[in-house]
């Protein structure tokens, strides 16, 4: 169980830096620099980099929310683990 607990644990660490890392990537569309899924860039036609920006969003979004998840795994297991060894 403990190799279990660390092993959710890096792996939620890495996916939300991943997630991070993923919002602040630049995407374009068309030649067009769309800027990134945090800060998209200024004065861009928002119908040609809706689709770029979408998907970035998107990808940013299930990596962070997988972190979370596997984070959130981690801390159960762990209470899980302590209530137990209380217990007995």
């Amino acid at each position: 169980m403990i190799t279990l607990n660390k092993i959710l644990g890096a792996a939620g660490a890495v996916l939300l830096l991943a997630g991070a890392l993923l919002g602040f990537r630049s995407v374009s569309a068309g030649g067009t620099s769309c800027g990134s899924a945090f800060q998209p860039a200024a004065g861009i036609t928002p119908m040609a980099c809706d689709n770029a920006l979408n998907g970035a969003s998107t990808l940013t979004i299930v990596v962070i929310i997988a972190g979370v998840l596997c984070l959130i795994g981690a801390i159960a297991i762990k209470v899980l683990r302590d209530r137990a060894k209380v217990s007995a």
